[in-house]
């Protein structure tokens, strides 16, 4: 996964198209896990590029797009949110997920 500062996560969500962001907090045991889960995918899959930030450095995109527990992954493409996750249920499911998009 990418860590990304607050400044160079406000660039991606104004230029870029299809996003990955894994949003997650230092605190949260659940979300140690799931980045664990989604590394192990990030390698089965080499073209897959997930944007990792700290959700307590963007509060405001927290609230426009709605997140409602972490960890959360937001699909965001055509400056919108897509999809969200929020349970990572097993390597297979996010592989089977990610391959589907």
């Amino acid at each position: 996964m990418i860590p990304v500062k607050q400044r160079e996560f406000e660039r991606i969500v104004d230029e870029e198209g299809l996003t990955y962001f894994y949003l997650y907090t230092p605190m949260c045991g659940t979300c140690q896990l799931a980045s664990k889960m989604l590394t192990i995918v990030e390698e089965a899959i080499p073209s897959l590029e997930i944007n990792k930030i700290d959700l307590n450095y963007i509060p405001d995109y927290a609230k426009k797009w709605e997140v409602e527990s972490v960890p959360c992954l937001i699909v965001y493409d055509e400056k919108s949110v897509k999809d969200r996750i929020y349970a990572f249920q097993s390597v297979d499911y996010l592989f089977r997920y990610f391959k589907q998009q």
